[in-house]
């Protein structure tokens, strides 16, 4: 007697047979380019030529073809002598919290609300932040990013993580808050903790990169380098500390395609949308509301208290405690205040380290309260340990380089 189970079978044949026409398969381009993009042999090179793209496009058009090219310009020729003309009083308090330094000639050295807050997020973050989506959704659209998680698998797994997390990562380098958000996606409590933290940590969101592709060129390179060290010993040593699994990778990699350009725009038009309403404002009310803690007396009081900390440990001047307090709020912004700080080159490259690792900005930290405040708290406490320690192991390595 035939079962009902073996009679859907015979009808599941019986359609196969049907539908289904046996012949020799034929790889297409796109297959011997999947294959090739996804062995480390060839896959690593392909990565490194893809990424080193990414970065070139990136800081070409975000700092010398936007910022440099015509930002700098309007702001600096046009908006700043205009705003200072207009604006009543020079000396009054609205006149600093507004428009800043009643004798500064570009919008950076202003520092008001409305000459270096729209600056910097209009004239330097927004085009970053522009170019890095634009590419990012291209990577995702044409689906090369699930070949980039495979490739990355092995490396990963060394920290406690797999390859999956290079998608939260590289949207780290944009923003963390759609990062933190990616971390859902990993299986285990372990594998979310691990990467949240890390990218609190170690992850420089496009705003910064732009603002240090603007005032730091120079030095960025060996900041990354230090971010990177960071990200790949700390989530080394969390992987041993935290107990939990570390699952294999299990990720659906679709076929290679041509990106849509209306879901292209779609995509852009949202993203960017969100930095205009969550980003901005941040960026406007951090300069307003160091500029009142340093009329108040604020900045000078903690700069003394933390001196000792920050002079011995770190290896940097008491007066980088001002923009640690505005990294809070907005990093970016605390870049562009160590900029107008006298310091060697070491010493910017360890104070733009702290920046980056000091503390989520309160969109991040918004962020990682939802995901729970015990995981908030326990990061709170794992990155406090990691500011101590790696800050003061890059102040060690510059004194036994001879640079600090």
């Amino acid at each position: 007697m035939t079962t009902p189970t073996a009679k859907r079978w015979e009808i599941v044949d019986l359609i196969a047979n049907r539908t289904v026409t046996a012949g020799e398969y034929k790889p297409s381009i796109k297959d011997y380019l999947s294959e090739l993009t996804v062995k480390p042999l060839t896959g690593i090179p392909v990565a490194l030529a893809v990424l080193y793209a990414f970065w070139s496009i990136f800081s070409s058009f975000a700092g010398a073809l936007v910022t440099d090219g015509f930002m700098v310009k309007l702001f600096d020729n046009y908006w700043l002598p205009w705003i200072q003309n207009v604006w009543p009083n020079p000396d009054s308090v609205l006149y600093f919290l507004f428009v800043g330094d009643p004798l500064a000639d570009n919008c950076f050295e202003a520092f008001g609300m409305l000459t270096s807050g729209l600056f910097v997020s209009i004239g330097v973050v927004l085009p970053a932040i522009f170019i890095f989506y634009l590419m990012m959704t291209i990577l995702e659209d044409s689906g090369y990013l699930p070949r980039l998680a495979v490739l990355m698998d092995g490396l990963f797994h060394k920290i406690g993580l797999h390859g999956y997390a290079i998608v939260p990562a590289i949207l780290g380098l944009g923003c963390n808050v759609p990062a933190v958000t990616a971390t859902r996606n990993l299986e285990t409590k372990k594998q979310r903790f691990i990467m949240m933290v890390l990218l609190a940590v170690f992850i420089p969101c496009g705003a910064q990169l732009g603002i240090m592709l603007d005032v730091i060129p120079e030095t960025v390179g060996w900041v990354m380098l230090y971010l990177i060290i960071g990200f790949c010993l700390f989530g080394f040593i969390l992987g041993k500390l935290i107990p939990g699994g570390n699952p294999e990778i299990l990720i659906d990699i679709p076929p290679y395609r041509r990106p849509a350009l209306q879901n292209i725009c779609k995509k852009l038009w949202v993203k960017t949308k969100g930095f205009f309403i969550n980003a901005i404002p941040f960026v406007l009310l951090g300069i307003l509301f160091v500029n009142v803690l340093y009329l108040l007396g604020v900045i000078q009081a903690l700069a003394d208290l933390f001196a000792p900390l920050f002079v011995t440990w770190f290896g940097v001047p008491k007066e980088t405690v001002g923009p640690l307090i505005a990294a809070f709020l907005r990093k970016d912004l605390a870049v562009a205040q160590l900029s107008t700080i006298a310091m060697t080159p070491y010493q910017m490259i360890t104070a733009v380290v702290l920046i980056s690792i000091y503390f989520p900005c309160v969109a991040t930290f918004v962020v990682m309260l939802k995901e729970g405040v015990k995981e908030l708290a326990a990061a709170v406490g794992v990155l406090a340990v990691i500011v101590f320690l790696y800050g003061g192991l890059i102040h060690l390595i510059g004194i036994l380089l001879g640079v600090a």
